[in-house]
């Protein structure tokens, strides 16, 4: 939780060892204790998120010490660090607002002056918000405080995929907004072997894969900040049956469950997909497996980077959006045709075995869904070009350097 990158364009000499030196206070040693039999941050309990944040707003104090000593050109920051702004002010150190929503996301959620109010108007009477604030602040106070403070704000977008957006954003944040491209992770490479070529559990996987006809085979994986319910388990399972498509399952245990996984699934479900079937509970390399010939389609939460990842293979997308910027990507998602959502009942959410077998053959199969097909190969040219994503990076870089602390040069990206 939390992101702070001091970057100095011309590293100072000593900067780098003062910052080893320090390093030791940079941690969370007063709440430690809470955290320590915790998995990662995606797995801890809600309840003891504010502990997480407590212990965050920790390293004001040896943050601001390293600052004043070091003295970085730039600061780069995302929501959490809500303090970081006034202390860079002061030294007169421009901050940059990164977030890793794209620029639909952010518009939809609108302004920072969004955060703080709260009179009766339209959209607080159809939206209800739960702002918690046992970690002493609130999340509405941490993304406002940390925009308003921050010079400018750099995205994980681009113009080729959202450009109306991108220019909204602008005028509803009045700030320059730089996309820093799509940051997509650098594929494996088919001629290099890696630990993961020989991990055991990968060499099952890619033999099964190696065995099913070219795109003929659904991923399905929908990230670790959500689990299914028994009964969407139950739908989700019966539908990939009633598809009669061939699947690649990665299924998550829920967040503290002691129990055996595959006893949530339908009864018989196993032995009647078996060998059109592969069920993954644990580990599984996402960028080999969505790499794979076989993989004709992408069952996911839709969480911008797993998007991102697919369509960078040019691999179609089926949506099932949980929590989160998830059902906002969706909606981006289903409206420029990069994907289709399974229908649910709009009053509580559910989905049916018959909703999720239509969504996969649309996709997959269907004369009628050749577009989604068509389009998310035309997206690899965006999506998975290091070509273009990195010349953002590089623009961002340029910026950086021109504005860095000192300078008042104004150049627009």
């Amino acid at each position: 939780m939390g992101l702070m990158l001091f970057a100095s364009m011309n590293l100072k000499p000593g900067i780098m060892e003062n910052l080893l030196k320090n390093a030791w206070q940079l941690m969370f040693w007063k709440y430690l204790q809470v955290l320590s039999k915790q998995s990662p941050p995606m797995d801890l309990p809600a309840k003891e998120v504010p502990y997480l944040k407590r212990a965050y707003d920790g390293l004001e104090g040896p943050v601001s010490s390293f600052i004043e000593t070091d003295k970085p050109d730039w600061i780069i920051q995302d929501f959490a660090p809500y303090w970081l702004p006034a202390i860079a002010s002061r030294l007169d150190i421009p901050c940059c607002f990164f977030t890793i929503f794209n620029a639909s996301v952010n518009c939809f959620f609108g302004p920072p002056s969004a955060f703080w109010e709260s009179g009766e108007n339209d959209d607080s009477s159809i939206f209800e918000t739960v702002d918690i604030k046992l970690s002493g602040v609130t999340d509405g106070h941490r993304i406002s405080s940390a925009i308003n403070g921050c010079a400018v704000m750099a995205i994980r977008s681009c113009l080729e995929v959202e450009s109306e957006f991108l220019g909204l954003l602008e005028n509803l944040f009045k700030k320059h907004v730089i996309p820093v491209g799509l940051l997509p992770p650098t594929p494996p490479s088919p001629d290099t072997i890696d630990e993961a070529d020989n991990h055991e559990e990968w060499v099952r996987m890619r033999e099964w894969l190696d065995k099913q006809e070219q795109g003929s085979v659904v991923y399905i994986a929908l990230g670790s900040e959500a689990t299914l319910g028994q009964s969407e388990l139950t739908e989700l399972a019966l539908g990939l049956e009633l598809s009669k498509l061939p699947f690649f399952w990665v299924l998550r245990k829920p967040v503290g469950s002691t129990g055996d996984l595959l006893s949530m699934l339908p009864v018989g479900f196993l032995e009647r997909t078996r060998g059109n079937g592969f069920m993954c509970m644990s580990w599984a390399p996402q960028m080999r497996i969505l790499q794979h010939p076989s993989i004709g389609g992408f069952l996911n939460h839709c969480g911008w980077s797993s998007v991102i990842e697919a369509l960078g293979f040019g691999c179609p997308l089926i949506l099932l959006p949980m929590v989160n910027d998830q059902p906002l990507n969706a909606r981006t998602m289903v409206w420029k045709e990069m994907g289709l959502e399974i229908e649910r009942n709009e009053e509580d959410g559910s989905f049916t075995r018959e909703s999720v077998a239509k969504s996969l053959r649309k996709v997959m199969v269907d004369e009628d869904g050749e577009k989604y097909r068509l389009n998310a190969r035309n997206l690899k040219d965006v999506f998975g070009n290091k070509l273009l994503n990195d010349g953002y990076v590089q623009r961002f870089s340029h910026y950086l350097k021109e504005h860095k602390h000192g300078h008042t040069k104004t150049t627009n990206i």
